[in-house]
């Protein structure tokens, strides 16, 4: 278990991370970050030091960075069909949710806390979320992860792997967001949807 002072971050990495000061500066910081495409699980600290990220050591960045400036570290995973999944991390202001994110997609990242219900933050990512097919593919979502129950593994300065938090995140209970006949009648996105939502969108060399 590490210092609840510093989380077992050196002073300068709490230095850089306290500099965010907000939801809106930790995700002005992961836009700046290039989107990776490698297999890895890195922690917090890593991106940090590698400065780049993909959807899940994003979210966990980002976990981490609210954490450092006074929020509770939540994750919130979403399931997809015919599609990868996708985690963010979520805080509250005025009993209100919004979200930090990492993604390939434009649409796909930073909420304002405006959403009353994590449901209704949910469904904000339904309709830009699809696939390469352009099939809408959002289906569930998770209840809150607090992140403090995977504080004995170090999830936020680890030189390991953290793949112990995706693989939590298989386990737990998904709310679904549409039924089986509401999914049979989704219609394809259109083509300028299609393009907006790729754009810089990175790609495997």
């Amino acid at each position: 278990m590490t210092n609840n002072d510093s989380w077992g971050f050196t002073p300068a990495e709490l230095r850089k991370l306290r500099s965010l000061k907000d939801p809106y500066g930790i995700q002005r910081l992961l836009d700046a970050m290039p989107y990776h495409l490698e297999d890895t699980a890195w922690s917090p600290r890593r991106v940090l030091r590698e400065n780049t990220a993909h959807c899940y050591e994003g979210a966990l960045f980002a976990a981490a960075a609210l954490r450092v400036n006074g929020y509770p570290p939540l994750l919130l995973d979403f399931e997809a069909e015919r599609d990868t999944d996708h985690v963010i991390a979520i805080y509250r202001v005025d009993g209100h949710w919004g979200a930090v994110a990492k993604s390939n997609y434009t649409g796909c990242r930073f909420r304002e806390p405006v959403y009353r219900t994590l449901r209704e933050l949910a469904m904000s990512y339904f309709n830009i979320y699809f696939n390469l097919r352009g099939e809408r593919t959002m289906r569930t979502f998770s209840r809150p992860v607090r992140m403090e129950r995977f504080d004995h593994l170090d999830w936020m300065t680890s030189e390991k792997p953290v793949w112990f938090v995706a693989e939590y995140l298989l386990t737990i209970f998904h709310h679904r967001l549409i039924t089986e006949a509401q999914a049979k009648r989704l219609h394809r996105v259109d083509g300028r949807l299609f393009r907006a939502e790729i754009l810089e969108k990175a790609l495997k060399k």
